[in-house]
């Protein structure tokens, strides 16, 4: 397999794609433009089939295997999102699954997943090495490891949000001068980075984090991958990876223009605002991008600015908290 992306394998997956994930549309809000005091455009992946962006990249890299690959099955490791996605797209194609999830992903995703029919092998997220623990299992069956984000055809997969996205603002007449991502292990950033690179070469690109996992953010500024402590709540658990992907690293530090960061209490007015006005349902993770615009930290006024709610699989407890916010 080649390591390496270009925007013609954005527009294969796109093509791939059609009639298998959901074109997920273009929302404006009048509210919104006042706060940002400029034009915004949300793309609101928890509108996905699995609630999540993930779908796109699972389903491109599974299609893109042989007959012998697809009857070996897949396994990955995920917190949810991601499994969900794999499950769901070994599901559309007859293929089995097992999805290696951390004994305290939030349960509405280990069942969400268990619901395509995947097979689910619990493991200790603080104890065990989950990579390794991936590759152990997919050749002890012989299926195909898909990891979350640093793979070629995940990431043209997920490319395919800025497309859609792009493509739809440029029908409104709108061009971009920014667009603000939810980033983890920053497959979703790279492809839609190499999507605007193409498309709207103009726009700055901006990763956005949770306070204390803002490992995309120190490792541009460094120039090289730095791993987060850590040490930070998990509360945005999707957006938990240690460190940048050396794929995804490779794709966005000439890319991207930076990283924000956000705080807990910020994520949860940004769920709280896309409920009341945007009628979203918001996990933390996906959320904060909105969180970074909502609070000011990436500069809107007189610009047209992108913002990508990237999953809505949020525990219904999280969501009391987000309900409960001012």
């Amino acid at each position: 397999m080649h390591e390496t992306v270009g925007f013609a394998d954005i527009e294969a997956a796109a093509a791939r794609l059609r009639g298998k994930v959901v074109r997920t549309p273009l929302l404006r809000h009048r509210l919104l433009d006042e706060i940002a005091g400029g034009t915004v455009l949300v793309k609101p992946e928890p509108l996905q089939k699995t609630g999540s962006f993930k779908l796109r990249g699972a389903t491109n890299a599974a299609l893109l295997l042989d007959p012998a690959a697809r009857r070996a099955g897949l396994v990955t490791h995920s917190s949810g999102n991601h499994g969900q996605a794999i499950a769901c797209a070994a599901h559309m194609l007859g293929m089995p699954a097992l999805i290696a999830m951390p004994h305290d992903a939030p349960a509405i995703k280990v069942e969400s997943t268990r619901r395509w029919g995947a097979e689910i092998h619990p493991f200790d997220r603080h104890g065990e090495d989950r990579d390794a623990l991936a590759a152990r299992l997919a050749e002890a069956r012989g299926a195909t490891l898909i990891p979350p984000f640093d793979h070629p055809h995940v990431i043209a997969g997920q490319g395919t949000v800025a497309l859609e996205l792009l493509e739809d603002a440029r029908a409104a007449g709108l061009a971009l001068d920014a667009l603000a991502v939810c980033t983890g292990g920053g497959g979703l950033i790279a492809g839609c980075a190499l999507a605007a690179e193409a498309l709207a070469p103009e726009a700055e690109v901006w990763a956005v984090e949770p306070e204390g996992w803002d490992d995309t953010r120190r490792s541009l500024e460094a120039g090289r991958r730095i791993a987060a402590d850590g040490q930070a709540d998990g509360f945005c658990d999707s957006l938990l990876s240690r460190q940048p992907g050396a794929l995804t690293f490779a794709i966005n530090r000439p890319r991207l223009a930076g990283g924000l960061a956000v705080s807990r209490a910020e994520v949860l007015r940004a769920m709280r605002f896309a409920f009341d006005h945007l009628k979203l349902v918001t996990e933390p993770g996906g959320a904060v991008a909105l969180a970074a615009l909502l609070a000011g930290r990436l500069d809107a006024r007189g610009r047209t600015i992108g913002v990508v709610i990237s999953g809505g699989n949020v525990d219904p407890a999280v969501f009391v908290q987000a309900l409960a916010s001012a």
